[in-house]
């Protein structure tokens, strides 16, 4: 029974990339709650939305290896 804002914490010191939370208003609005592992709040926005964004960021990484 970990409160919400200590498993953040936790996972921030972690180094976890990003971090989903679903509550309530999250749940009935069919979202996800995003932030980084920086601890900075990317809001709520749609899962699709969010997998569009790492699809993006790994994209980006990979061209950057490549040249």
């Amino acid at each position: 029974n970990e409160k919400v804002g200590f498993k953040i914490r936790q996972h921030t010191m972690d180094k976890v990339p990003y971090m989903l939370v679903v509550g309530d208003q999250e749940k009935a609005a069919g979202q996800v709650a995003v932030r980084q592992r920086t601890g900075e709040d990317l809001g709520a926005m749609d899962f699709d939305t969010f997998i569009d964004r790492l699809r993006a960021e790994v994209d980006t990484k990979q061209t950057e290896l490549e040249g």
